[in-house]
């Protein structure tokens, strides 16, 4: 089967861990060698998430106040640099016979995405208010308060198209193992003449992904967190995981966006589009989750028909 495995947030740092290289690379080694499993009998395209490693490299801008720091879509290049080589090397390093390629991806969004009018996605450190806005008057940035203090606030337009998927398909074609779409791709935006051009967003990792593997025609969406399943009602005494589901019992939900959410929108969105199945679940279940014994396994179904008022129609 042709895979797409959305790495999050834990395959890199995992709750309460500092953000340094050592970690990082334990917790990769720990990632890919479930993600191996796969890769020896599925054809496997590996995204991740960027969110912590954005934020280190904005903190450390923070320190050379003289110098303008890089825009959002360069740093988000960055990152993908960074944790591409850590999954590529860790990879590689268990699949010998196997080529493996991270692959820097453009994500294409609508400069007029609403999005860019209600900037809602946090970024970088947290500041002190008074800071927080100082900041926004000398550098044009859009803040909000956030749970410890003030934040940055970008737009995350929804994806439109991945500017490599050529690429991806050709890579896959001659059997390599690939990483890509990194913190959902650097955004771009692309004028009448066709040119290129980064902007100040971030684009929702899950989004991108569930979009890749709809145009790869993949078999089967992983999403892969450190939780084992969707849990309705969670944090409540009364939460109860679901282990098979559909589109449409999922959309009768409401999930935390800034948990399960993104990926539950995910997960409908490639299942209703495709009709083939998404996954979303445990790192350590990946093998399991592909084969439909684990997590949250969500299928097809379509939306009930609505009876207009008055009665049905005729």
């Amino acid at each position: 089967m042709r895979v797409v495995a959305a790495l999050g947030g834990n395959a890199l740092q995992r709750r309460g861990e500092p953000l340094d290289a050592k970690h990082a690379a334990r917790n990769v080694h720990a990632a890919t060698a479930v993600l191996a499993e796969l890769a020896v009998e599925h054809e496997l395209v590996v995204t991740h998430g960027n969110g912590p490693q954005m934020g280190l490299l904005a903190l450390q801008s923070e320190l050379y106040r003289d110098t303008r720091a890089y825009p959002l879509d360069v740093l988000g290049a960055e990152s993908q640099g960074m944790i591409g080589y850590l999954l590529e090397r860790e990879l590689a390093n268990a699949l010998p016979s196997r080529q493996v390629v991270s692959l820097l991806t453009e994500t294409v969004v609508d400069a007029l995405d609403p999005a860019f009018r209600r900037p809602s996605t946090p970024v970088g450190p947290v500041y002190e208010e008074a800071e927080a806005r100082k900041l926004a008057r000398e550098r044009g940035w859009t803040v909000a308060a956030d749970r410890e203090g003030w934040r940055r606030v970008v737009a995350s337009p929804v994806p439109r198209s991945v500017v490599e998927l050529p690429t991806i398909e050709l890579l896959l074609a001659h059997g390599a193992v690939v990483v890509c779409a990194g913190g959902g791709g650097v955004p771009i935006v692309i004028d009448s003449q066709c040119m290129r051009h980064g902007v100040e967003a971030v684009v929702d990792k899950d989004a991108t992904t569930a979009l890749l593997a709809r145009h790869l025609r993949a078999d089967v969406l992983l999403l892969l967190t450190d939780v084992p399943a969707v849990e309705l009602d969670f944090g409540t005494s009364h939460a109860r995981p679901l282990h098979e589901t559909t589109t449409r019992e999922l959309l009768a939900h409401e999930f935390a966006a800034e948990t399960m959410g993104p990926k539950v929108a995910a997960a409908t969105s490639f299942v209703t589009v495709t009709g083939r199945r998404a996954a979303i679940g445990a790192l350590a279940d990946a093998v399991a989750l592909v084969h439909g014994t684990a997590g949250t396994q969500v299928r097809f179904a379509e939306p009930e028909m609505l009876t207009p008022i008055g009665g049905a129609s005729a």
